[in-house]
């Protein structure tokens, strides 16, 4: 066995010897051949180096194109974008200026409506107080023409009845048959009546009987019976003092001014 052991190793050497310079010589035959081919290769690689070099001009052409292209494209994009902008913004500010001339316009038209409306309320304010002025006035006219038209009527009543001749016109109660009208209270005419308590007719109420003037003095009418004396002045009525009398069972109006002749008056209430 070990015999049998030592002859297969050295055949294995052998053949490995043998097979080691023809595996080399192969080798460098393959190595020849393949220098070989890239030697004919190596003088074909111009040629094929030539004819790559317009594809890649071209690809470059169309690739400097389409970022010429695109290039432009951004370039129209900005100008859209600019011209947008630019026609938003003329947008908003004529809507701005729209927007400011109608708020003007309306504004212009509140203060118009405004003021019209207010010259109108003032002119009807003006009109109301003159009508009421004249109301007024057409109520303070009234007193006075009713004043007017009292001091007319007794100025007229006083007048028919001035004597001409006093002495023979004046007649006392005596003459008359006494006084039958009515009298007075004591203490009413301790309190208003006698020399001591003179009064104004005028601005007293008034009235005209049968002809006779008649005026009202602290709830009393007195009415006269008698004419007045002629030498008594025209507005005796309106401007003296005068005061009635309790003499000789009858009532008399005496004049302060003219002492001593007094009227013959009859007292109603």
């Amino acid at each position: 066995m070990k015999i049998i052991g030592i002859t297969s190793t050295a055949i294995l050497s052998l053949v490995l010897g043998i097979a080691a310079p023809v595996f080399a010589q192969h080798e460098e035959q393959g190595e020849k051949q393949d220098h070989g081919k890239q030697g004919q290769g190596g003088g074909h690689e111009p040629r094929g180096h030539e004819q790559g070099r317009p594809e890649q001009q071209h690809a470059q052409q169309q690739q400097q194109a389409q970022q010429k292209q695109q290039g432009e494209q951004r370039q129209q994009q900005q100008a859209q974008h600019s011209q947008q902008q630019a026609e938003q913004k003329q947008q908003q500010y004529t809507q701005h200026n729209q927007q400011e001339a109608q708020q003007k316009q309306q504004q212009q038209a509140q203060h118009s409506q405004q003021q019209a409306q207010q010259r109108q309320e003032q002119q009807i304010q003006r009109n109301q107080n003159q009508v009421q002025r004249n109301q007024q006035q057409a109520r303070d006219r009234q007193p006075q023409r009713a004043q007017q038209q009292q001091q007319r009527v007794q100025q007229s009543a006083w007048q028919e009845h001035r004597s001409h001749n006093w002495h023979s016109d004046h007649r006392n109660w005596q003459q008359r048959g006494g006084y039958r009208g009515y009298r007075i209270p004591d203490d009413r005419y301790r309190g208003y009546f006698g020399p001591s308590h003179g009064f104004r007719i005028n601005g007293l109420p008034f009235l005209v009987v049968g002809g006779y003037p008649r005026f009202q003095y602290e709830g009393y009418w007195i009415s006269t019976v008698d004419p007045w004396p002629e030498y008594w002045g025209n507005d005796w009525y309106d401007n003296d003092d005068v005061y009635v009398n309790y003499v000789d069972n009858g009532y008399y109006l005496y004049n302060r001014r003219y002492p001593g002749e007094g009227i013959a008056i009859n007292i109603t209430l």
